[in-house]
């Protein structure tokens, strides 16, 4: 069983991925952890993210030893992830990998922006995950301030709903609900709500 769940920035796709794969047995493959490998390797190689053709040499040579990194996570990394993933050279670098991590025996759950449109249009249930830009603002601003990091919240706005429009816009693969993918709505859900309305439609559009 393939489940592709896909959303915009901070709408809970990731966290509610790794629960989704840990109750139905499923590896699960954060597939913006690659975008921002290459970001870092850009960066680290002495480029900038927007330059396209260190973007895509990255892309092609990347490490997947290297996703344990830390520096991963923050918020400039999406950042900078969003950046990269604009090349079509650099998502057709990246597709072949994802591909094969979605066939895996058993099955996966992939996270991204483009899974159930462009890696996996044939997945056995997909989830668009979404939320209103406040919302999601707001609870990147949270992990902001329990980093001890000081940042308004009206900036962190500002850069959800740029990311939103870098993301939507980009001619390549851009982010948006596949025509057959079972909308969540996480604005007014905490992360068990989330999970338990996730594995309901799961379960249904399974037959389960």
């Amino acid at each position: 069983m393939i489940i592709a769940i896909d959303g915009p920035a901070a709408s809970g796709k990731g966290t509610l991925a790794k629960r989704v794969a840990g109750h139905f047995g499923l590896p699960c493959l954060d597939t913006g952890l690659l975008y921002r490998a290459v970001a870092r390797d850009v960066e680290r190689a002495g480029f900038r993210p927007d330059d396209r053709w260190a973007s895509v040499a990255c892309a092609r040579r990347l490490d997947m030893d290297s996703f344990a990194d830390p520096a991963l996570r923050g918020t400039a990394a999406g950042d900078k992830a969003s950046i990269v993933a604009r090349f079509p050279e650099v998502r057709a670098a990246l597709l072949a990998f994802q591909r094969g991590f979605a066939a895996y025996s058993k099955g996966a759950v992939l996270d991204g922006r483009d899974i159930g449109t462009v890696v996996c249009p044939d997945a056995d249930v997909k989830i668009f995950v979404t939320a209103r830009p406040e919302i999601r603002a707001r609870r990147r601003f949270l992990e902001h301030v329990g980093r001890g990091e000081a940042i308004r919240f009206e900036e962190v706005l500002s850069d959800i709903r740029a990311r939103d429009e870098r993301d939507s816009s980009r001619s390549a693969a851009p982010l948006k609900a596949a025509t057959d993918a079972l909308l969540l709505d996480t604005s007014d859900l905490d992360i068990e709500a989330a999970f338990d309305a996730a594995v309901g439609l799961i379960k249904r559009k399974i037959g389960q």
